[in-house]
């Protein structure tokens, strides 16, 4: 077994792997860029190892670096993760003629099947159904113009080497086809240093369903089941969960077994996953073969009790696989949500900045968790289990440098149920503050209907939130449940400030029964009748829920019973009340005496500032281009620049028919949020 390790990459997955390491007894070497010189990885790792300025392409996927890096800290292999480098033959070809271990496939099945054009014709060559598509490399625009009119619209348009939803687009027609090839090309450039491009038939309506296969190199193989990955935005993935709540038994052997002889045939080792598309009727497609580890393992770990990480190690210094394919059975379910650092209001654009606070809920172990037992630091087990993998911590920044990745939350229950109750309740415990993020967004998937009965596609999200996501809308019994209990909070609070205030030893007789709760648009009048274990709050149907609790004034989480039924709340102060989150929804609750809700019915509302004939940057990030000139005439839904944020192109289009009357960027230019890029008449 190696001695010393050196994980060529960052953030949560760095984390991860060291954690593993740590486990077998071997020491670690993190590399960091300047961005992440007070990274978690590198607290975390033996040693650490500066390779270079913050961008990747200047850092972390130089190969030249990574070898010098690996030579000083006399590391014996070496664990790519995922990105970076995780699929780069050239890579793999260094450390072999340096005489260090892959910790993945050898070279030649990276060189097969990590090319998306090349793995689609072994596919098709060892008979495993793919889909319709042109596999040649594809010159200039109006190329991919004519291929895509070959193919027929909708077509998608992805890069060779790409991966995480970078350089992919789906084009409805011309226009798109020629936008779309550019801006992949582009970002297939930046994030993996290769342009190439392909075009296959977009299957509407599909579920994306993926298989994991572990290998070793005596021949051993098995597939350890399949993970549903259909929740996605712009091709990434959102939400993931293991198994699939569509597949049969028969299906899962089919993809499985099928997967399993892909992997055989281009002489495979170590973990890797095969990709297809399910069409409703679960006929499968291949789509491709990641010859790494996949950011959504954790769930496939957390249903089986296999230690990924630690597999890959054993197979790369020439074990045999533990297990065989009898051996692995479904043990409950398993859901992961990735934490990025995106404003769902701002149409899930990134955001980056100082994590103010950042408080993940407490790791419960739980079914397979506690026999793999790899990623818990003497956590407490449970009926359900809590994991999360972060490479974040409070205090720390997320850079603009790299993906927008904070965390990957996943739940384990039972069965698929238990599973998406345990995440309601741990998205609700998620404490983050400073920056944008999606655990509103995340929170309203895990209530959704479509999601809750397993009728989900990758369409999901388009056809959902095809405006964008402005917030939850809790519903009246939902709303009951929050106003009571946010009552009950004021009233500690009032007991508190009777208390400070020494006006009176019986405090109880200073703070009232009755006050109006208002949030959500809606106004309740409500009767609290206190005792030592907690209150009855009723309320003018009549109705009355029961709260209990120990939250305190100041205490930023709320983790209340309503009615015994678990309530957790994100609190923050407001004059007269609180800012709540909870359940994907954010609210301002006002408590107020009677009084004083009379009042308040008074004054008048404050309107935001009009910016309709304003062009505001979204996110921080580096104006590509400008399409537009001042004095033109755009139409809705034109291109007027593109901005370039955490290795993603976003092209910015007029919501409405306009007179360009000023330009205040050009090319190159850095924006802030909020600033003002261009103005309309």
């Amino acid at each position: 077994m190696f001695n010393k390790i050196l994980i060529a990459n960052r953030g949560e997955i760095a984390c991860r792997v060291i954690k593993t390491a740590r486990k077998m007894g071997i020491k670690t070497v993190a590399i960091y860029s300047d961005a992440d010189k007070h990274a978690l990885h590198v607290k975390m790792a033996d040693e650490a190892i500066h390779i270079g300025p913050p961008p990747a392409n200047q850092s972390y996927i130089v190969i030249d670096k990574v070898m010098a890096a690996i030579k000083e800290s006399g590391a014996e292999a070496v664990h790519p993760g995922y990105g970076f480098l995780s699929e780069n033959a050239k890579f793999a070809e260094a450390l072999a003629a340096a005489g260090v271990a892959f910790i993945g496939p050898p070279q030649g099945a990276i060189e097969s099947m990590g090319d998306k054009i090349t793995s689609k014709k072994i596919a098709q060559d060892a008979g495993v159904s793919t889909v319709p598509g042109y596999m040649g490399l594809i010159e200039d625009a109006e190329e991919a113009v004519k291929i895509s009119n070959d193919i027929g619209y909708p077509v998608m348009i992805k890069a060779s080497a790409g991966g995480g939803g970078k350089g992919m687009r789906i084009a409805w027609n011309d226009d798109e086809a020629r936008e779309g090839f550019q801006s992949s090309k582009n970002e297939a450039a930046n994030s993996f240093g290769d342009d190439r491009i392909f075009i296959e038939k977009f299957v509407t309506q599909p579920r994306h369903i993926e298989i994991q296969v572990l290998c070793d190199t005596h021949g051993n193989g098995v597939y350890l089941h399949e993970r549903e990955c259909s929740i996605q935005r712009r091709n990434q993935k959102v939400v993931e969960e293991a198994p699939s709540p569509f597949l049969d038994e028969a299906t899962r052997k089919a993809m499985g077994e099928q997967s399993l002889a892909l992997a055989h045939a281009v002489g495979y080792a170590s973990a890797g996953t095969v990709e297809f598309i399910v069409d409703g009727d679960k006929n499968f497609y291949f789509l491709e073969m990641n010859t790494r580890l996949q950011v959504e393992h954790p769930v496939t770990e957390l249903i089986t009790g296999v230690d990924l990480v630690e597999q890959m190690i054993r197979v790369a210094a020439g074990e045999k696989l533990p297990m065989k394919q009898e051996d692995l059975t479904i043990n409950g379910w398993a859901i992961e949500n990735r934490l990025y650092a995106e404003d769902p209001y701002r149409n899930f654009l990134p955001s980056i900045g100082r994590l103010t606070r950042y408080r993940p809920p407490m790791e419960v172990a739980a079914g397979p968790m506690l026999d793999a037992g790899t990623w818990h630091d003497d956590a407490p087990s449970g009926e359900t289990g809590v994991r999360n993998d972060t490479g974040v911590f409070e205090g720390g920044e997320i850079s603009m440098y790299y993906d927008p990745m904070i965390a990957k939350l996943c739940t384990w229950g039972a069965d698929r149920a238990a599973a998406i109750e345990a995440m309601r309740v741990a998205l609700d415990r998620f404490e983050v503050e400073g920056i944008g993020h999606n655990l509103p967004f995340v929170a309203a998937v895990m209530d959704h209907p479509k999601f809750v009965s397993g009728d989900m596609t990758t369409a999901f999200i388009a056809e959902e939130y095809p405006d964008g996501f402005d917030g939850v809308t809790l519903d009246e019994g939902e709303l009951k449940r929050v106003a009571a209990a946010c009552a009950a909070m004021h009233r500690v609070g009032e007991i508190r400030r009777t208390r400070v205030s020494g006006r009176m030893d019986n405090h109880e007789r200073k703070v009232g029964a009755d006050w109006n709760v208002a949030l959500q648009g809606q106004s309740y009048d409500v009767v609290i009748a206190a005792d030592a274990d907690g209150s009855t709050v009723r309320f003018p149907d009549g109705t009355e829920h029961r709260v209990e609790g120990d939250w305190t004034p100041g205490n930023p989480l709320a983790d209340m019973l309503v009615d015994g039924a678990p309530l957790v709340l994100k609190v923050g102060k407001i004059s007269g009340g609180f800012n709540i989150r909870t359940r994907g929804a954010e609210l301002k609750v006002h408590v107020r005496s009677p009084r004083q809700a009379e009042l308040a019915k008074l004054m008048p509302e404050k309107l935001p500032p009009d910016t309709s004939k304003m062009l505001l940057c979204p996110m921080p990030g580096l104006i590509v281009k400008v399409d537009v000139e001042v004095g033109q005439e755009v139409q809705e839904g034109q291109a007027l620049c593109t901005v370039e944020a955490m290795k993603m192109e976003n092209i910015l289009r007029a919501e409405r028919k306009g007179v360009v009357s000023k330009i205040n960027a050009s090319a190159g230019d850095s924006f802030a949020v909020d600033d003002v890029i261009m103005e309309f008449e």
